[in-house]
């Protein structure tokens, strides 16, 4: 709901369905009565179904709600996980060193939780031997099957014939795994420096 809920005052209904601070149900009561209560309770009567017959209306703290949720918002789109496709070319006829230098970025892809598009170009004659392109998708698939799997199939596009190859771990997965590994080698610089100043000998 992207409008703020009515407050206070701006509540303009009879009675409402009232819910006190620890969320139990008070019950239907008049406005004026859940007015009061709020002014006892020092907190804001704060309306939570206005579709609901009557109105639902909770008694909190509405400034300290608004930044606890604008705070739960900032944390979840800071853990969002945008899923990246990243394109690899390569040619039907490559060369074992350019492959597996390829393959390494692909690897690495995959292991950072983004999806792959391997794109072979075929030129010239080439475009007669689809088979050279699909045969070297199948061996790099293969290859990072530990990793990956083919989220689409191999397929001519023109010149080129396309496969997606999709991570097995999830983005977030693999955002985590990466914050882990660099808060261990953080502590692990810590803990050799701490060593380090232990080994030194006393002044005499």
């Amino acid at each position: 709901m992207s409008a703020e809920p009515r407050i206070n005052d701006r509540i303009r209904v009879p009675e409402v369905r009232l819910v006190g601070p620890s969320g139990e149900q008070v019950g239907i009561v008049p406005l004026a009565k859940a007015l009061e209560l709020a002014q006892e309770y020092d907190l804001d009567l704060v309306e939570v179904a206005a579709n609901a017959r009557p109105p639902v209306c909770k008694l909190m703290d509405y400034g300290k709600f608004k930044y606890e949720s604008a705070m739960k918002a900032r944390e979840a789109r800071k853990n969002q996980a945008h899923t990246v496709i990243k394109e690899m070319k390569l040619r039907p006829k490559i060369d074992p060193h350019d492959y597996d230098t390829k393959k390494g970025h692909v690897v690495r892809f995959l292991k950072q939780g983004d999806k792959v598009k391997i794109t072979i170009m075929f030129r010239g004659r080439e475009q007669s031997r689809p088979e050279l392109g699909y045969r070297l998708l199948q061996r790099l698939a293969e290859d990072v099957q530990e990793l990956g799997f083919v989220e689409s199939n191999p397929k001519q596009d023109g010149r080129n014939m396309i496969m997606v190859l999709g991570p097995h771990k999830k983005k977030t997965e693999a955002m985590a795994e990466a914050r882990e590994a660099q808060a261990a080698r953080k502590a692990e610089r810590q803990g050799g420096s701490s060593a380090d100043a232990a080994e030194e000998p006393a002044e005499a």
